[in-house]
């Protein structure tokens, strides 16, 4: 047995001594659209796989469209005869489930590291990307931070209710930043936050954000992207759990009031050498400025995986600190990359623009190789927003477009990989047909 078996082996034994009433484990990874998919595993199988057993699901599983079905693409899907393909356990993510009736146990898997990767599962992307960067002697430290809606638990006709303060019963549906609402939602906020940490994810700051029921649940800086990443997903299935456990939905979605704020994923970007110096900082910050540079170069062409979906473009439309070109600044939250103000050893880049619903691996993925890019040309910027407020480069705001746009891009079919790309764009292109395929009521409203 090697030592990585070995280790896993512990942490399964390990995990069933602390939680005997556990008899099954949800594997699970994380699909194209975001969504987990997996298979619910007995323990004492587990303890087999973690021992060197082989773990195997649908290869086809990781290309998934955003109600669950699968459409016809390239070569696979429905030309393929849906083979299996190897999975592999991730060390140390196997933790309690704490939101469900029963005790249930979790633990990410993936085709990252195995002999046969499956080319287009979105970790293995990162993980490329990632590598490629270790190679060049570039460490990224990331962060996360991440918006949402809670909601009635209770639909109404299909659609969203405001959530309702438990200490009055009033309907939170004003827009307002007042942290008193962290006070009256505390007892879901707090289990959420709770519950993240138990899943080894280090949440830190919360905010009270302005859209009615909104709040933002920052992570802890990490020099390891795929675990950031991690964390990002493995949060947003914690706590839409969590909040049916307290009477409300949370929501992730985008854009879920056409008239409030919508719902970003802002990403903190570091860049250091083997040394630890921030390679941003270097040349007097020239390097943050090629940097820049080359992210917003790359950015228009990685729209449908900043925003993925229909509802993720109408977060687009002008509302407060939400752009409308690709564009950058000091200090400037109307800014797609924001510039925080910070020491040398600290200088990063805060990436504004994707939607909350956005797969995290990918963005991380996108936003790493325009910093590639940039460092790579070296070239200067575009002006920023603190020296021309109309400073900007345009970008697609139509998915079909979007999705062309990515696809013909030679630097991120380079930097994401040509068959990656062109699965994805297929898969957006398809999941954006079948929603435009949809007969709304308001269109009854406007012919009956």
């Amino acid at each position: 047995m090697d030592a990585v078996c070995s280790d896993l082996l512990a942490e399964v034994r390990t995990f069933r001594q602390r939680y005997p009433d556990v008899r099954y484990v949800d594997l699970i990874s994380l699909d194209i659209p975001g969504h987990f998919y997996g298979k619910r595993y007995p323990i004492d199988m587990l303890e087999k796989v973690a021992a060197g057993s082989a773990l195997k699901l649908p290869q086809n599983c990781v290309l998934l469209g955003t109600q669950g079905g699968l459409f016809k693409i390239g070569d696979y899907c429905f030309n393929d005869g849906d083979p299996d393909a190897p999975r592999r356990l991730v060390p140390g993510t196997l933790k309690l489930v704490g939101w469900e009736k029963q005790a249930l146990g979790q633990m990410l898997i993936t085709s990252s590291g195995t002999g046969q990767p499956i080319v287009f599962e979105p970790r293995e992307v990162l993980a490329q990307v990632l590598e490629r960067l270790g190679r060049k002697g570039i460490f990224p430290v990331v962060a996360f931070e991440l918006e949402f809606y809670l909601f009635d638990r209770q639909l109404q006709d299909g659609l969203p209710q405001f959530p309702r303060d438990p200490l009055t019963g009033d309907a939170d549906d004003q827009p307002n930043m007042h942290i008193e609402r962290l006070s009256r939602f505390s007892a879901v906020l707090d289990d959420m936050v709770e519950t993240a940490r138990a899943q080894g994810i280090d949440a830190t700051v919360i905010t009270a954000e302005l859209g009615p029921g909104q709040f933002e649940i920052n992570f802890g800086h990490l020099d390891d992207g795929l675990r950031a990443a991690d964390w990002a997903a493995l949060f947003c299935r914690s706590t839409r759990g969590v909040a049916l456990k307290h009477d409300y939905r949370a929501s992730f979605m985008a854009k879920p009031y056409l008239h409030h704020p919508g719902s970003g994923m802002h990403v903190h970007v570091s860049l250091y050498d083997e040394a630890g110096n921030n390679l941003l900082a270097s040349d007097g910050q020239r390097t943050l400025r090629h940097a820049v540079a080359g992210c917003l170069e790359v950015l228009p062409h990685c729209m449908p995986i900043f925003a993925p979906n229909h509802n993720a473009m109408r977060r687009l439309s002008g509302t407060v600190n939400v752009a409308t070109r690709a564009s950058w600044g000091f200090e400037d939250r109307d800014a797609c990359l924001r510039v925080p103000e910070s020491d040398d050893r600290n200088l990063r880049i805060e990436h504004r623009l994707s939607g909350a619903d956005a797969n995290p691996y990918l963005v991380l993925a996108a936003i790493l190789v325009g910093l590639e890019q940039g460092l790579q040309a070296g070239r200067e910027p575009i002006a920023s927003l603190n020296e021309d407020r109309n400073s900007g480069i345009d970008f697609p705001l139509e998915m079909l477009e979007a999705v062309q746009s990515m696809q013909s891009h030679a630097p991120l079919r380079e930097g994401l990989g040509a068959e990656f790309v062109d699965v994805y764009c297929e898969n957006k292109r398809q999941d954006h047909l079948a929603f435009m395929q949809e007969i709304s009521a308001r269109e009854y409203r406007w012919f009956l």
